[in-house]
């Protein structure tokens, strides 16, 4: 990818840093300039980066003149390419709140919708009824109303920005809250209260498309970062459990529920060699034309087998797992030209791999002819991501996890840590 995709647009500069910071979290190469889209393009970093975050230092103008200079740097992001606009607000609506949305809207495209939610539910920020509340409060009887510079007088956000509001549905999916965005009209105020309510809005968006421009703070730019990634990242999250244990095998059955794609071999069939040749080259041949854009569980079988040692049990499927993973590069080349190929994802692609159990991941890394892995986050604490280092998958995003460890949806998470990140 060559200069930016992502544009964040600010009105001061520590915001701008709180919201790049979420873009850096989920793996996007981010750049902060201290000025405007002017200074921000020409700066040699910037071609560098995915994400940009200019800084318009309109927070304290009058409404015409910030308005202008917002028009100004989103056509000009817009010139330069970028394809996805965040227009960060303060999250107690101090600024010239409106006249900045609106500038923003129009100069993004004709169709633009500003989806406006400046929830923050971590920092006590939500948003009920369209109003704005700080820790329970309206956000007129907090300190932000007698700010000596942009103090704020109206805590209910349609109507400072003259748009729609829609109300919290209980149930409702992301689907329809997007349906209903659209047709709403081109200002919309959505509420939330939970991370919940913020990660369903952010799913919203995303169904929308290029015509949504999201509006807020660091609340809402975290879920849009990790699925603005996940939407760059093609291909099927390869999920190898060999452990016996108990908690792995919760874990398992939780991945099946969240629709899991799985291949689970009989300790026959592990047992013998022809009969195990045959049925991996079956898997492969599934592989080669199954959806991509999913999860794909190899799961080793329960029970003992004389004369089968748990280490042969690793050592089959891991080395399976490597073959489904170089038949993927050997069909469509390496993993960075994959992505920058056409928008439809080719099927039997694989985005990355999640080992459970040290024996199955050793073996993962063995047939792939790893050096290591270069470690880069961790999916929660004693489950850490990275990617491999050496051999013919270098680069390929990888989550290791002992056996009988974590939580029962913790394949789940590790699945779309991988999926949700720019490597």
């Amino acid at each position: 990818m060559m200069g930016p995709f992502i544009a964040i647009v600010a009105d001061d500069l520590t915001g701008s840093g709180d919201t790049a910071v979420q873009f850096v979290r989920a793996g996007w190469t981010t750049q902060l300039s201290v000025g405007r889209a002017s200074q921000a393009l020409t700066d040699p970093a910037a071609s560098r980066a995915e994400v940009i975050a200019v800084t318009t230092h309109s927070r304290s103008l009058p409404a015409a003149q910030a308005a202008t200079i917002v028009r100004e740097d989103v056509a000009a992001l817009r010139a330069a390419g970028v394809q996805r606009l965040y227009k960060k607000v303060d999250s107690t609506l101090r600024g010239a709140f409106r006249a900045e949305i609106d500038a923003a809207r129009a100069a993004w495209r004709g169709d633009a919708i500003a989806v406006v939610c400046p929830a923050f539910p971590d920092t006590g920020r939500t948003v009920r009824d369209g109003v704005l509340y700080v820790n329970d409060k309206p956000v007129t009887e907090t300190s932000a109303a007698t700010d000596p510079v942009t103090p704020v007088t109206e805590s209910h956000i349609p109507t400072l920005l003259g748009g729609a509001q829609l109300a919290l549905v209980p149930g409702e999916t992301s689907q329809s809250l997007a349906d209903r965005i659209v047709a709403a009209g081109h200002t919309v105020v959505v509420d939330a209260v939970t991370q919940q309510d913020m990660d369903r809005l952010a799913r919203a968006i995303a169904l929308i498309g290029e015509r949504a421009v999201p509006v807020g703070s660091g609340g809402l730019a975290a879920p849009l970062a990790r699925l603005w990634a996940g939407a760059e990242t093609r291909g099927a999250v390869l999920v190898v459990v060999t452990s016996q244990h108990s908690a792995s095998r919760r874990q398992v059955a939780a991945l099946q529920a969240d629709g899991a794609r799985v291949w689970s071999p009989t300790l026959a069939q592990l047992a013998d060699d022809a009969v195990w040749s045959q049925w991996s080259a079956e898997v492969c041949k599934t592989a080669a034309v199954a959806e991509p854009q999913s999860t794909w569980l190899l799961l080793a079988p329960e029970g003992r087998l004389d004369g089968l040692s748990s280490d042969a049990v690793a050592t089959r499927l891991g080395t399976l797992a490597g073959q489904l993973i170089q038949q993927s590069l050997a069909s469509h080349g390496s993993r960075v030209a994959a992505n920058r190929a056409a928008a439809t994802t080719p099927a039997g692609r694989v985005a990355g791999v999640v080992a459970t159990g040290g024996d199955g991941a050793s073996a993962v890394l063995a047939a792939l002819q790893a050096g290591g892995i270069a470690l880069v986050d961790e999916v929660t604490g004693g489950v850490p991501l990275g990617t491999l280092t050496g051999g013919p998958a270098a680069g390929l995003p990888i989550v290791t996890k002992a056996g009988g460890f974590g939580t029962d949806d913790v394949l789940i998470r590790a699945a779309r840590a991988v999926r949700e990140r720019r490597f």
